[in-house]
Formats: structure tokens, sequence, C-alpha cells
């Protein structure tokens, strides 16, 4: 089952920036690593150069349900970090679901149409 996971503690962030990709584009950075389980987990960074609290919880929220929704179409096996970027602030839902659709296309993350069930 591909259910939804989350890095949670530090060391597991560190062990992605070591050990990861990197790919970016305007808005993110995208850190992937492979894991050994057969589920996916995701970790959001959003810094205070990105903007207030405020700011960066619907930040946040908004990445969270643009990986959510898409969960079912991204391969399995993988750490991956969203790193916000400040120009992250000024973007709205359909910015964030292209940017992030961006790179995972650059990692080669997304499921083919024949993979999908």
């Amino acid at each position: 089952m591909n259910e939804f996971k989350s890095l949670r503690k530090n060391w597991e962030f560190q062990s992605v920036y070591r050990n990861g990709k990197s790919k970016a584009n305007r808005c993110f950075v995208m850190i992937i690593k492979k894991n050994d389980a057969s589920s996916n987990r995701i970790g959001i960074s959003v810094s205070k150069k990105v903007g207030n609290s405020i700011v960066r919880h619907r930040v946040t929220r908004v990445i969270r349900e643009v990986m959510r929704l898409h969960w079912k179409e991204i391969k399995s096996g993988y750490d991956i970090v969203i790193v916000a970027r400040p120009s992250a602030k000024e973007s709205d839902y359909g910015k964030f679901e292209s940017a992030i659709f961006h790179l995972l296309n650059l990692h080669h993350l997304l499921l083919e149409d024949d993979d999908l069930e």
C-alpha cells in the first residue's frame, strides 16, 4: 500500500541532504534518496526566508496537499525532501502543482500511464 508517511527526525532529513540527488526550479528544491521501504516518505522544509509563520504554514499545507492528491502517481521506495524557496510565497496552488510535477519529472519519479492500475 502506498500510504502517506513523513520524515520527522532531523537525522532523516540530514541523511537525504547528504546522500540524495537534488534538482531545483524557481519555487522548490527537491532532494530524493532511495529508501529500503516499499513506500515513500516526504519531508517539507520551509525556512524563515520564505515568510512569517502564517506564510510558511500555508506553503507547507499546499505542498502536502499536492503530494497527497498525486501520491498514487509517484514511484515507491524514496525519501523525498521538498525545500521551499522564498519565491514560493507568491505562488498559488496551480504554480505549486506544476513546479512539483516539474521536479518529479526531472527525477523520473512519475509513474508511466501503463504502470498505473
